[in-house]
């Protein structure tokens, strides 16, 4: 899409173009984009640590889509390194988390109220009172899936129309086959008690999926009104007169003749 002369690389100018239009693409970015008139302006970066990084000190070199795919994985795993071993290190246990604390993290950006998720917790600490944890590995596990969701949401659509039970094996292949992990039965068993609201050991759409779309987005999921919707519908609105009116006029005049 931003790869102007079709070379499979990027330049500093290409990425700058991308920078921008992902900025204004979110609502994040758009609290961030320039504001003249109180002050609030930024300047594009173009000697920044991570512009170096990717076209050198010289910002001449081109960035390689295997480059860009790695560093993405890579901070994305950083970032997951740095979720656990937060709340590890809170529970002075370096190697696993409790399953509230879990049920925390996945539900903290997943747009649920604080009342909802509390109660998720509180049930989650009385299922598992004799606590066995969650390892990182667990935890790396559990990410890949909410990485595939969309994917996944597709894939347990078709067991809705073949009149399978999203039921805990279920949940296992799918992990398996669309997000190649391993689902651990321990892991399984916690994610249904965070999930499974009405105790049916099954998951259905609204109680794990479109959570979990939006847990994935992490708060950056409402799109930016371009107006276009708008336009749309008075355009629509207007034809409909416009025929309706011409029409009215075809029929008195067929009348009068």
């Amino acid at each position: 899409m931003f790869d102007d002369n079709g070379d499979g690389n990027l330049d500093q100018a290409e990425y700058e173009r991308v920078q921008s239009i992902i900025r204004s693409r979110t609502t994040v970015g758009q609290r961030h984009r320039d504001h003249s008139t109180t002050g609030n302006v930024i300047k594009t970066d173009s000697n920044g640590a991570l512009s170096k990084y990717f076209f050198g000190d010289q910002l001449d070199q081109k960035l390689p889509y295997q480059k860009f795919i790695q560093f993405h994985k890579d901070i994305h795993d950083e970032i997951l390194w740095i979720e656990f071993h937060e709340v590890a290190e809170q529970e002075g246990d370096a190697e696993t988390i409790s399953e509230r604390d879990f049920a925390n993290q996945i539900l903290l950006y997943a747009g649920v109220s604080d009342q909802k998720r509390i109660s998720v917790c509180r049930r989650v600490r009385k299922e598992f009172k004799y606590k066995k944890g969650i390892t990182f590995q667990e935890y790396y596990d559990f990410a890949q899936v909410l990485k595939s969701i969309n994917e996944i949401d597709t894939a347990l659509t078709f067991y809705h129309v073949a009149g399978a039970a999203i039921d805990k094996p279920t949940l296992k292949h799918v992990a398996k086959t669309v997000a190649k992990v391993q689902l651990t039965d321990h892991l399984v068993d916690v994610v249904f008690a965070i999930f499974d609201d009405n105790n049916d050991e099954k998951l259905s759409n609204k109680e794990f999926v479109a959570v979990m779309k939006r847990r994935l987005m992490r708060g950056l999921e409402r799109p930016r009104e371009t107006g276009f919707a708008k336009l749309f519908t008075a355009i629509s609105a207007c034809s409909r007169s416009m025929a309706s009116e011409t029409w009215g006029r075809l029929t008195s005049y067929g009348t009068e003749q």
